[in-house]
């Protein structure tokens, strides 16, 4: 059992650092969307920006991942510990044969039974979030998150693809509209006050 739970904790520090890695690949690639905008290749970035995202998903699915190996790990430290407790228990046992007539075995024996059964249940559920976690990676990225990794790349290093994609106003642009609105209207109105 310790053998097994070696190999769940290495598991888990693997999926940390697959999770660590695919951040780091998420970063290059997010630098490589904003070259492709700054040479004007809009149909590059966006592909950029697709595999950006998905490393994103990657990234936190391998950190899902790894934190359910490390629960599955701990709890199986516990049963290797109570497993130990046992054994120590079993000779301190033989001087309490008086205070075990008093309980009853039957009951004890449920409890560890179900003990066991609750092991496999879990060692079984581990394995299929796992494996729905692997199906649940979409190939496909929705474009409206592609458009606004763009546009948050672009105003990042002020640079200008509004008029290249379908993007909302970034919040700085809104504030630019209002500026240049009251700007109009205060200039009317001292104009009107003038005349």
């Amino acid at each position: 059992m310790e053998d097994i739970l070696f190999n769940l904790k290495f598991t888990a520090k693997q999926f940390e650092r697959a999770s660590t890695k695919a951040t780091k690949e998420e970063k290059t690639i997010r630098k490589k969307v904003k070259k492709a905008i700054e040479k004007g290749n809009i149909d590059g970035a966006r592909i950029f920006a697709q595999n950006a995202i998905r490393k994103k998903s990657e990234s936190l699915n391998y950190l899902r991942l790894a934190g359910r190996v490390d629960a599955v790990a701990s709890r199986m430290d516990t049963a290797i510990k109570m497993n130990r407790v046992t054994k120590t228990m079993k000779s301190v046992v033989k001087g309490m044969d008086k205070v075990m007539e008093n309980m009853d075995i039957d009951q004890i024996s449920k409890v560890m039974d179900k003990f066991e059964k609750q092991f496999d249940d879990l060692d079984v559920r581990s394995q299929y979030m796992e494996d729905a976690m692997n199906t649940t990676t979409s190939l496909t990225t929705p474009e409206d998150e592609v458009n606004s990794l763009m546009a948050q790349i672009a105003d990042e290093h002020n640079l200008t693809i509004q008029e290249q994609i379908d993007v909302p106003m970034s919040k700085r642009d809104e504030f630019q509209v209002q500026a240049d609105d009251l700007s109009q209207r205060l200039a009317k109105l001292k104009s009107q006050n003038s005349s």
